[in-house]
């Protein structure tokens, strides 16, 4: 039983060693790679967020229209700027 237990607290350790290993830095190459990534995810990102504001506008003035509601809704505060 002893022995099962050495056994096993070797192998942890050897396990954890490999864990707390540390990655090679990246490369320019794949730097820049990764900052052209996150551009496109920025653009993507605000052309979706443009898109579901539409949207919401669009819900809004039929759930308006539909219900009989008059008036102009309350401004948004990220229309404000």
């Amino acid at each position: 039983m002893n022995f099962r237990i050495v056994i096993m607290s070797v192998a942890m350790a050897a396990a954890a060693g490999t864990v707390w290993a540390k990655l090679p830095p990246p490369s320019d190459e794949a730097k820049a790679k990764a900052a052209e990534a996150k551009a496109k995810a920025d653009d993507a990102a605000k052309k979706d967020t443009e898109q579901l504001g539409k949207a919401q506008d669009k819900a809004a003035a039929n759930y308006r229209k539909n219900k009989g509601i008059k008036g102009s809704p309350a401004p948004m505060a990220s229309k404000k700027k």
